[in-house]
């Protein structure tokens, strides 16, 4: 176990004990630490100013004895700082993507925070600086891009902003020839909006004082908001909602989900004043989700115990179930993860054996044929396209060794042309580093993935640190992508790896399935069982290997630090969902009653009670000896608000055995993302890293190897 000798003798903050009780399913719980929840939570998300001076004070204490405790890693950061910034290239830009006359695209400019939106004309010509992040970003002390979209005629621009970190945003129309805003703005938005065929207006969902995108609006140019046209209201608070274009320019798309339910309405770009059409009624478990192909639209669904997905078709001038053909039939174990569709092919991006593959199908003739790729373990992406008719579509190949490239791929001559390779102006050679795939057997028998990356020179031999990264929630899998920034772990000596726990769909939906409600300990115990079976493989040791995870990863590093304190030297917990209990027992809270689906709904059942409390971490936080944990948050973060990761810190401390640190660092001007400028994510990133090398004996700023 580390020795608390690594850090200064500071005395970490007193938190205020106000014991209050709940409650439920005749179990009483005691929670000491409560009062950190501020009351107008709501408000403060909109102005932080207006937090409870008290809460204000300890949060400021918290921030003050991290930042003693890290203090002599402060050269160490800088470092960390120089290199990671020294991999990008400063003045980057997208390869534009065209639409009609235009090509559009995004860059940066050297030294800037914030991207820039510009376009061109389609075969090439000068650039024209369409929207400015850095100038909108002015005087802000948080600024986020949210969408934009340019209106089919190419004459305007809606775009979004969030300014406070709490992802409320404002839609503004920017005027592309005079290069000035409209008066048309919009609050209290998801993020981003449609334009209708005809461009005099646009589609939207409003966020309520919940943060629950409970309305779809219509708002027509020149129009004050406030007389926006409902044109779709959803009731439950468990759905989710957000509207979307298609790429025929044909349709306006409402999809209305949780985590394990869809329902579609459609509604004619062309007539922005028609009802939406139901799809498909809402049916526990049933999901579906639209592509647009012209004459039919390709429905992507689990219908009929297709775990793992199919695709069927339906005409679209009735694309109701009744109507539903199979197209590629269900395959157990290949899971298909997103469809595109051209005129005369079908893309689909699936994953099959943990890794990725592009599949295209010729419309006509039925025919398919694989985009292959050589490396052990990758990660693919789809950029497809603006345009649906066009044989050429975009996709994007890395792998933690192969810095990200972009190729346009003819789907009829099966020629790929590559666009870009991610530059790295201080410079990468691939042949430096080791990428590997290993499987490792969990408590049940169950083989976890592993993607895994060391320095060539890194000794395999038990000596070397190691950081474990891990995530196992919503079906997300964690990509075997190029990360610039963990090179800086790896050229010290650090072996990286990711466990691809359960809880991501990493193995197909199954996967997902074996690590949720009832089955959301196997996700935990999945990333012990790689823990230890780096440890018996000499890639680390116990004592020199970090975990991290954030958010729904931070609540993985939460339940491991109860179950298993000895597997790890150190923890990172970034935003994390710790309080699981007590929020998925508050139905006020945004994310809660959409999220009953993935964790089950204590309030109503007595069991989902007990399996939620059984692995809470902050309601199994005990007399153990942690590691040293380094905990982070945003103030108007409303995902994981700000006060689980306060009120875990506390308890920590009140609870456990031995001298190892506690720390929490909260960005009082930021949400669920961190810091809004890419130079300043990087001096968070940079901190972390920092607090992971000190943990580990390697916070020498020159400790390469």
């Amino acid at each position: 176990m580390t020795s608390n000798a690594l850090f200064p003798d500071i005395a970490p903050p007193a938190t205020e004990e106000r014991p209050v009780e709940d409650t439920r399913h005749g179990v009483t719980r005691t929670d000491e630490f409560a009062w950190l929840r501020a009351d107008n939570w709501q408000e403060v998300f909109r102005d932080p100013s207006v937090l409870d001076p008290a809460i204000r004070t300890h949060l400021e204490a918290e921030n003050a004895y991290q930042a003693g405790m890290l203090a002599d890693t402060a050269d160490l950061r800088k470092q960390l700082f120089q290199e990671m910034k020294g991999r990008i290239k400063e003045d980057d830009s997208s390869v534009p993507m065209p639409d009609g006359p235009f090509a559009y695209g995004s860059s940066f400019k050297k030294g800037g925070e914030q991207p820039r939106f510009f376009r061109t004309p389609r075969d090439g010509g000068e650039q024209d600086i369409i929207l400015d992040g850095d100038r909108e970003a002015e005087g802000k002390a948080y600024f986020r891009i949210g969408g934009s979209e340019h209106s089919y005629d190419h004459r305007r621009l809606l775009w979004a902003f969030d300014d406070k970190g709490s992802e409320f945003y404002t839609l503004r129309v920017r005027d592309l020839e005079s290069g000035e805003d409209l008066a048309d703005a919009v609050a209290d938005t998801g993020g981003s909006g449609v334009w209708t065929a005809g461009n005099d207006g646009f589609f939207y969902a409003r966020v309520d004082q919940n943060h629950r995108p409970s309305k779809i609006l219509f708002h027509a140019l020149g129009g004050d908001a406030s007389d926006d046209r409902l044109v779709y209201e959803e009731k439950d608070p468990g759905f989710f909602m957000n509207v979307e274009g298609s790429r025929t320019d044909a349709w306006i798309h409402i999809s209305i989900n949780d985590h394990e339910t869809t329902e579609s309405r459609l509604l004619s770009a062309a007539d922005p004043t028609g009802v939406p059409k139901l799809v498909a009624a809402r049916e526990t478990g049933l999901q579906y989700d639209l592509e647009d192909g012209g004459d039919v639209f390709f429905i992507l669904t689990n219908a009929d115990g297709a775990k793992d997905f199919k695709i069927m078709t339906a005409p679209v001038a009735d694309p109701s179930r009744g109507n539903w053909s199979e197209l590629v039939a269900h395959e157990p174990g290949r899971l298909i993860l997103s469809v595109l569709a051209f005129r005369d092919y079908l893309v689909r991006l699936e994953r099959k054996d943990g890794l990725p593959r592009i599949v295209v199908r010729e419309r006509a003739s039925g025919e398919e044929h694989f985009i292959s790729f050589d490396e052990e373990a990758f990660s693919l992406g789809l950029s497809g396209s603006y345009e649906y008719d066009t044989d050429v579509m975009r996709f994007s190949y890395s792998s933690m060794t192969t810095p990200a490239q972009l190729f346009d791929y003819d789907m009829r001559t099966r020629e790929r042309t590559l666009l870009k390779t991610q530059e790295v102006p201080s410079g990468h050679d691939p042949e430096n580093y080791v990428t590997r795939r290993l499987m490792a057997p969990s408590h049940d028998g169950e083989m976890v993935p592993i993607s895994l990356i060391h320095h060539r020179d890194t000794p395999l031999d038990g000596t070397a640190p190691a950081l474990l990264y891990g995530y196992g929630s919503y079906g997300i899998a964690i990509p075997a992508a190029f990360n610039t920034n963990i090179l800086s772990l790896v050229d010290r000596g650090m072996v990286y790896a990711i466990a691809h726990v359960r809880g991501g769909k990493d193995k197909g939906y199954a996967w997902y399935d074996d690590g949720k409600r009832q089955h959301k300990k196997n996700t935990f115990l999945d990333f012990i069982a790689v823990a230890r079976y780096l440890v018996a493989e000499n890639y680390t040791r116990h004592d020199s290997m970090v975990a991290q995870g954030g958010s729904a990863g931070g609540l993985l590093i939460g339940a491991v630090a109860n179950m298993a304190p000895d597997a790890f030297g150190g923890f990172i917990a970034e935003v994390p969902f710790v309080d699981v209990l007590t929020t998925m027992l508050d139905d006020t809270l945004p994310l809660t009653p959409p999220e009953w689906p993935e964790w089950g709904n204590p309030i109503a059942s007595a069991e989902d009670y007990a399996t939620i409390a059984e692995y809470s971490p902050y309601d199994n936080v005990a007399a153990l000896d942690y590691p040293p944990i380094l905990a982070a948050a945003g103030l108007t973060d409303p995902r994981v608000t700000y006060w689980e990761p306060a009120k875990w810190a506390a308890r920590l401390r009140k609870r456990k055995r031995g001298d190892n640190p506690v720390l929490f660092r909260i960005n009082m001007d930021s949400g669920h993302a961190g810091a809004s400028g890419r130079f300043s994510r990087l001096e968070e990133i940079a901190y972390v890293y920092a607090f992971a090398l000190k943990v580990v004996g390697k916070a020498k700023p020159d400790a390469l190897l």
